[in-house]
């Protein structure tokens, strides 16, 4: 048991959920408290030794179930379903076996059935799931790589089982059976469930190696649902798309935090001066014993973000927002400030609390602004250089994130032109195509002159492509 308890939490920590060597001891501490023979005490007490984060909770139960229990349940499924289907065409079942062991016993002779044959004929579920484990294993079904391997692993499988030999083995039973005074019509009943005993068995192994794949492969098939979910458009998110999008803004932005690491540490140590360095040991024969380097100072830029929280945007500023507050420490200061059409301050808002809870709230408005209004683009940027023009400064990165769609109001242009002279750089993210910008009520092509970076943003990767040019 402690070797499988080991094998799941490599598979564990394969697939992204971080089991630490303390934490294994405590699943192993708590298994000897209580009896594992409880499946959900026993889920339970690994979930709560080795999961930290409510989100890994989803991973965690289906490596569970592909790992523990589910393959059992499906063998045992599988052949109540061929028995059912036999009752379905007028077989008593029960009273076929018990004829059967009847003559058999009354045969002379010894019967020789092989392992398999025996476990077939008496539906041994616990002995079949032990077989077909042991011929998996013969197999390497372990290193199965994609779906084009089943077919592969599943005959070496069933190969290894000696089914093809099970099943000569059962039918030249039949036809013993059948000298010694078995019916013709419970000989095709027999004969009837032997073929379809084989043909569950063809299934579940095959059911098997599917799992085998899901289990050993999960790691690479949740990276890929990832990058699927970045390519995605914002604006076809699901329910529980915007709830899984949120692990992967985390790990981009755990990307860019340890590449913001590991260039904070080069810079600490600064960069070899090879001039200074051949000066300074000239008396040395330029051999380099003493060696020079640059240290140049890169501070931290401030961060203003003017976010539309319009319902046409809400998904993108929910996630750019927090994308941003997962990188803090890359930024002095971040001021965040929310319109539609007035302009309102939420910064306070993140300071306490979980910062998806935060987001909401900056969001919904509350008392901040109202965001049951239509969009006015001008009526904000008045608003901020009136009342907020002093936050900004030669150090500051103006993000706004919005559509320009201006409802014929006012664009007040002139506005932005003032910010973006006090700023260090105006960065504007765009939901909708470049072709759209300045069609209909779009006055995305008056304020393109006062931005350094306009750029669509539709999707998490194009938004992670902006943040890496404003970060790194």
């Amino acid at each position: 048991m402690q070797q499988k308890v080991v094998e799941f939490t490599n598979l564990l920590r394969k697939s992204g959920i971080r089991v630490s060597v303390a934490e294994g001891i405590n699943a192993f501490e708590a298994l000897d408290e209580l009896s594992i023979d409880d499946r959900e005490l026993f889920k339970d007490a690994l979930r709560a030794t080795m999961v930290k984060r409510g989100d890994e909770i989803p991973t965690f139960d289906q490596l569970f179930d592909l790992y523990w229990s589910g393959f059992y349940d499906s063998l045992r499924d599988a052949f109540g379903d061929a028995n059912a289907q036999l009752a379905a065409q007028g077989m008593d079942m029960d009273e076929l076996m018990k004829q059967l062991a009847e003559m058999i016993e009354n045969m002379d002779g010894d019967i020789d059935l092989s392992e398999l044959a025996q476990a077939l004929l008496t539906q041994d579920m616990s002995a079949l799931e032990n077989m077909i484990r042991d011929a998996a294993e013969q197999a390497g079904t372990g290193n199965i790589e994609n779906m084009l391997q089943v077919g592969f692993f599943s005959r070496r499988t069933t190969e290894g089982m000696g089914m093809e030999g099970a099943g000569q083995e059962l039918e030249d039973l039949v036809q013993r059976l059948e000298e010694a005074g078995l019916s013709p019509e419970q000989a095709e009943a027999l004969r009837n469930m032997i073929g379809a005993m084989m043909e569950s068995l063809r299934k579940v192994v095959r059911n098997f190696t599917e799992r085998e794949l899901q289990t050993q492969n999960h790691d690479y098939m949740e990276k890929f649902r990832r990058e699927m979910l970045t390519e995605k458009s914002f604006y076809h998110l699901t329910e529980e798309e915007i709830a899984r999008m949120r692990e992967v803004v985390h790990r981009l932005a755990q990307r860019i935090k340890n590449i913001l690491s590991i260039r904070k540490r080069r810079l600490k140590r600064g960069k070899l001066d090879l001039h200074s360095t051949l000066r300074r040991n000239m008396a040395m024969g330029g051999v380099p014993f003493n060696v020079i380097y640059k240290h140049r100072r890169k501070e931290r830029p401030k961060l203003v973000i003017l976010c539309d929280v319009s319902s046409s945007v809400a998904n993108v500023s929910r996630f750019m927002l927090q994308f941003m507050y997962s990188l803090q420490e890359a930024f002095t200061r971040i001021r965040c400030f929310v319109f539609v059409s007035d302009l309102g301050e939420v910064t306070p808002v993140f300071k306490d609390g979980d910062v998806n809870s935060a987001i909401e709230k900056a969001l919904d408005g509350g008392d901040v602004i109202n965001v049951y209004t239509r969009s006015n683009f001008g009526l904000a940027f008045h608003i901020f250089w009136r009342d907020y023009l002093s936050a900004i400064d030669k150090r500051t990165t103006v993000l706004i994130l919005g559509d320009a769609r201006n409802n014929y109001n006012d664009d007040k242009a002139w506005c932005l032109r003032e910010i973006h002279n006090k700023a260090k750089n105006v960065v504007w993210l765009n939901p909708e195509s470049p072709s759209a910008w300045g069609f209909g009520d779009s006055v995305m092509n008056r304020y393109l002159p006062y931005t350094d970076i306009a750029e669509e943003c539709r999707n998490l990767r194009q938004l992670a492509k902006v943040v890496d040019s404003i970060v790194l």
